[in-house]
């Protein structure tokens, strides 16, 4: 690739006089031309991964490195006075997402690209995302997040499909982004869109008119769904999504020599999460209606599709009303009671009826009953779904159930992200870990090695200082690099228990009043958006906002603390966090927590996790060792009992133990009073007080015992630098394209 020449074509003019985003423009060009010359052709048969999320990141440095072009763009912009990251802010990052269930799902992408896999990836093609969060008076604001442009790596089709709704048809479009595997071949991620859709319909923040569906159907991800008209807008997108792409997967199969008969043999359909459910009786009524018999077609289907669950959590298991389903799609009800019947018929427990007695329709009991793969995402998940939460369906189909712990692809997670680590770890070991992660073992044998542990502090380091910049630039805020980074970055849930961890700041805040000084000075920093109608979640937000401007105008104690909440934090900004963090905060409550992608990229990086027993936490203990991280609170089985036998009084911890009720009549306290919402403060303060439902107190006092050695023992740089080094070199077994490989050789066979 020449550069220069090409920008000469394009402009006129040499590269020095050319603007970033000309430069831009022509990179995204030529990666898109030469991804397309890539594209897969092997196999008959072909996975669909289904998706309401798909969390991309920016594409032009990831598609760089994977077409193996990185270093030599970067070279040749040098040479003339430019750099990467100056074109890479450019690129407006695609808001298809939110959280980990987004993340992952462009994590498997990469990686089924990557494999040489026949793989796509269907979901929708919202114009502004979940929201841009905007901080005002210490309280998340919203507005839309505008990130679509007239160059940008959207590829519009020819591909138009209807999608009939109750009263009213609408035209999906699709558009295609190029996948693009390292080393590997470009599969497409095909997202709808409905012909109508109209931005100028938003006003005051993200409000619209919810009724006007042909509108806004694709405007925004996870519309509030507090009130009605929310959440039949929730069904209108989730049909739409896989109406259009059932038809998108029965053209296909067809076009590739299938006679729909036999089209299990031409297709699997990974449904993530319960959002694209609806795709079983949608892919039953299209079949039916091109003259298969109802019950092969449920046979067939039942052959195609398989389910990730991806939550404990019941209430996230999505429900719909019988009378919402007929309001939107009243041609799905008459298959859907088909299914529930031939349920009922075989099985006389009403726990695993797809309609209950409220005339709800339970998702995730379709997926259970007519799939024939259920996969659970991290150990202690799956083995939570099979005991506890999922126990009745998996008496009846123990075959089905089975475990696939969830990865990160390593291209973004450590050689995007952090380039000079990468570029030290393949001086060290070679350049075999990029194919196959296991090889990070190798690094075990420099832990007694003084120079190889500098360097990896000295990286760290560097990557405090980028981080510094970065912030200061975005938001004005200054840290301290040479403090420890101590770091929570997810989506703002209870379960996932920020509160615990403010927790933690006012009782150090007042223990640093106290006299009390920390050897090292601590930045904690938080990144997370809070759902609009969540009031709880954007309570935590206001409290966090408002510990911040209480330790940055507290000249006594923000000399050893400081507190940040990043604003509107996405890919790009966890890019910059990650290889700066020092620790990484996994703290939700056992049992809540599927999986957790995060803690895999963190520990990647060299970071050391403080957690619970939860999720992959569990998997990263095992390989690490009790040396290597910081495990605390109680575990999962005593979780569940305590749920089990309604035992759990908050108000009782709150009254006996002395820091815990410190720390919390913080909250409302005269100080935090004066800088915050009275309102916001007391409801908080009430819902820890008498629910705190995600059992945040009997946790604390474990928690503050092991987040105070993990400060003490950084003391000890190069033993803390061991810790590092065991972290990332335990780290391969967390590649999405382990995970990947094992779902293709136990579920998709592709």
């Amino acid at each position: 690739m020449n550069l220069n020449e090409m920008l000469h074509a394009e402009y006129g003019k040499e590269m020095k006089e050319c603007s970033n985003e000309e430069i831009y423009v022509v990179l995204l060009n030529e990666v898109n031309r030469l991804a397309s010359q890539n594209n897969i052709k092997a196999g008959k048969k072909k996975l669909y991964y289904i998706s309401a999320e798909f969390l991309i990141g920016k594409l032009l440095s990831n598609n760089l490195i994977n077409l193996g072009l990185y270093d030599e763009v970067k070279k040749q912009l040098a040479e003339n006075g430019r750099e990467l990251s100056e074109i890479e802010e450019i690129e407006n990052e695609p808001s298809l997402g939110n959280g980990g269930l987004g993340r992952l799902a462009a994590c498997f992408l990469d990686s089924a690209a990557t494999l040489g896999l026949n793989a796509d990836g269907v979901g929708l093609n919202y114009h502004f995302g979940l929201f841009r969060q905007v901080f005002r008076n210490n309280a998340q604001t919203t507005v839309p997040d505008t990130w679509m442009s007239e160059k940008s790596w959207l590829n519009k089709t020819e591909r138009v499909y209807p999608v009939k709704f109750r009263g009213m048809d609408v035209t999906a479009r699709m558009y295609d982004i190029n996948v693009t595997g390292y080393d590997g071949v470009t599969n497409k991620l095909h997202l709808f869109d409905v012909e109508g859709v109209d931005e100028s319909i938003v006003t005051n923040g993200i409000d619209f008119d919810k009724t006007e569906i042909e509108k806004n159907l694709t405007l925004f991800l996870y519309p509030d769904d507090s009130d009605e008209d929310g959440r039949l807008l929730r069904i209108y997108q989730q049909y739409f999504m896989v109406s259009a792409g059932a038809q998108l997967i029965l053209d296909e199969c067809s076009e590739r020599g299938s006679n729909l008969h036999d089209l299990y043999d031409y297709a699997v359909i990974q449904i993530n999460d319960t959002h694209p459910t609806m795709v079983i009786p949608e892919l039953i009524r299209l079949l039916t209606e091109r003259g298969i018999e109802i019950d092969e077609a449920i046979g067939i289907v039942s052959k195609t599709c398989a389910y990730t669950n991806h939550t404990i959590l019941a209430e996230a298991l999505e429900k719909w009303k019988i009378e919402q389903l007929n309001k939107v799609v009243p041609q799905l009800m008459p298959i859907i009671e088909i299914l529930d019947n031939k349920v009922r018929r075989k099985f006389d427990d009403p726990s695993v009826y797809i309609i209950d007695k409220d005339e709800r329709v339970h998702m995730a009991h379709i997926d259970i009953h007519y799939g024939f793969s259920v996969n659970g995402v991290a150990w202690l998940h799956t083995e939570i779904l099979k005991n506890e939460e999922l126990n009745h369906f998996y008496k009846l189909y123990p075959e089905k159930f089975n475990n696939k712990t969830n990865g990160v692809t390593f291209r973004r997670w450590l050689m995007h992200c952090n380039p000079e680590l990468a570029g030290w770890i393949t001086e060290l070991i070679g350049a075999g870990w990029k194919k196959d992660a296991g090889e990070l073992q190798k690094l075990l044998s420099y832990r007694e090695d003084k120079k190889v542990l500098e360097k990896l502090l000295a990286i760290k380091q560097n990557k405090k200082l980028k981080l510094k910049e970065y912030l200061l630039e975005k938001q004005g805020i200054e840290l301290n690099e040479n403090s420890i980074f101590d770091i929570q970055i997810k989506r703002l849930h209870e379960y996932k228990r920020q509160q615990l961890n403010a927790l933690y700041v006012i009782a150090k805040y007042l223990e640093i009043k106290s006299g009390k000084k920390p050897k090292t000075p601590i930045t904690v920093i938080f990144g997370a958006k809070a759902a609009p109608a969540y009031t709880i979640a954007q309570d935590i937000i206001h409290l966090i906002l408002c510990l911040q401007e209480l330790v940055d105008k507290d000249e006594e104690v923000k000399k050893y603390l400081k507190v940040v909440m990043v604003e509107n934090y996405n890919v790009t900004f966890a890019e910059k966090l990650i290889p700066a963090c020092d620790i990484s905060e996994q703290i939700s409550l056992a049992s809540k927590e599927a999986s957790g992608t995060g803690n895999m990229k963190f520990m990647l990086n060299g970071a050391v996790t403080l957690g619970t027993e939860d999720g992959a936490n569990v998997e990263i203990h095992r390989f690490v060792g009790d040396e290597n991280i910081y495990i605390f609170g109680d575990d999962s089985s005593t979780v569940v009992e305590r749920y089990k036998k309604e035992s759990y009084n908050a108000k009782k911890y709150y009254n006996e133990n002395k820091t815990i009720k410190q720390a919390v009549d913080f909250i409302v306290g005269e100080t935090l009073m004066k800088l915050g919402d009275k309102s916001r403060l007391e409801r908080l303060f009430k819902e820890l007080t008498e629910k705190d439902w995600f059992m945040t107190f009997p946790d604390f006092d474990s928690y503050v015992a092991a987040r105070e050695q993990a400060y003490a023992d950084y003391e000890d740089r190069m033993a803390w630098a061991e810790k590092m080094l065991v972290n990332i070199a335990k780290a391969g077994y967390f590649s999405s394209d382990r995970t990947i490989a094992e779902y293709n050789k136990d579920i998709w066979k592709l």
